[in-house]
C-alpha cells in the first residue's frame, strides 16, 4: 500500500477498529495516563493536540478534568460525528478537523500546542510522510507524547488484519533527533508509552 491507499484505509473503516467501535468502550487506562502526564508536565491550561483523536475519547478524560483548550485530527469524517454525538461537552470546548494528519499539520503555527499526543496512530503513518513527525515537534512548544506499538523489528512491517500496515519504529531516536529530551518511558502490554519534552 503507499501512503494514500493507507489514509483512504482508515477513512473508510468499518467494523472493528471502526469509530463506533472506540466509541462504545469510552476513555481507558491510557486516556487516564496521557491525562495525567500532560497536567503533571504542562498543567491544565495547556494546549492540546491529539492527533488520529477518533471519537475523542482520549481528549474526553482530558475535557472531564478540566482542560479546555483541545484539539483534535483525524481522517475519518463519520469519527468526528460519533465525537459530537457522544461527547457532546467535549465537542462545545475543542477543535475538530476531518483531515490527514499531513495536510493538517502544515497549516499549523509553529508552538500552536504545548503538547502534543499520539495513541497507536503515528505507527501507521506511511514511510513517504515521516517527514510529518518534524512537523509534530514544530507545532510543540513542549510535550509529545506517542503511546504507540514497538514490539516489532524497528525498520519493519505489520498488518492490521493482513491489510492496514503499521511501521515500528524507535520514536525514541526520532524525536530526540529533533530537539526533544525523554522525560520517561514504560513498556506496557500492547504499546510503549514515551514522554518528550522540548529541548533548551
Amino acid at each position: 500500500m503507499d501512503s494514500n491507499d493507507v489514509r483512504e484505509a482508515w477513512a473508510d473503516r468499518s467494523g472493528e477498529y471502526s469509530p463506533t467501535y472506540y466509541a462504545h468502550y469510552g476513555p481507558d487506562e491510557t486516556s487516564e495516563l496521557v491525562r495525567s502526564k500532560i497536567a503533571r508536565y504542562a498543567g491544565t491550561d495547556a494546549r492540546v493536540l491529539e492527533v488520529g483523536c477518533g471519537v475523542g475519547r482520549h481528549l474526553a478524560a482530558l475535557a472531564e478534568a478540566g482542560f479546555s483548550e483541545l484539539a483534535g485530527v483525524d481522517v475519518n469524517d463519520d469519527a468526528l460525528s460519533v465525537l459530537r454525538e457522544t461527547y457532546p461537552e467535549l465537542a462545545a470546548v475543542g477543535e475538530f478537523h476531518a483531515s490527514t494528519i499531513e495536510e493538517y499539520v502544515q497549516s499549523v503555527e509553529t508552538d500552536a500546542f504545548d503538547a502534543v499526543f499520539s495513541v497507536e496512530t503515528l505507527q501507521h503513518i506511511h514511510p513517504n510522510a515521516t517527514w510529518v513527525f518534524e512537523e509534530l515537534a514544530r507545532v510543540s512548544s513542549d510535550l509529545v507524547i506517542t503511546v504507540e506499538n514497538e514490539s516489532g523489528e524497528y525498520g519493519t512491517a505489520n498488518h492490521v488484519d493482513d491489510q492496514l500496515p503499521l511501521y515500528y519504529r524507535d520514536w525514541r531516536a526520532i524525536f530526540t533527533e529533533l530537539g526533544f529530551e525523554e522525560a520517561e518511558s514504560a513498556e506496557r502490554k500492547r504499546d510503549t508509552v514515551r514522554v518528550f519534552r522540548a529541548g533548551d
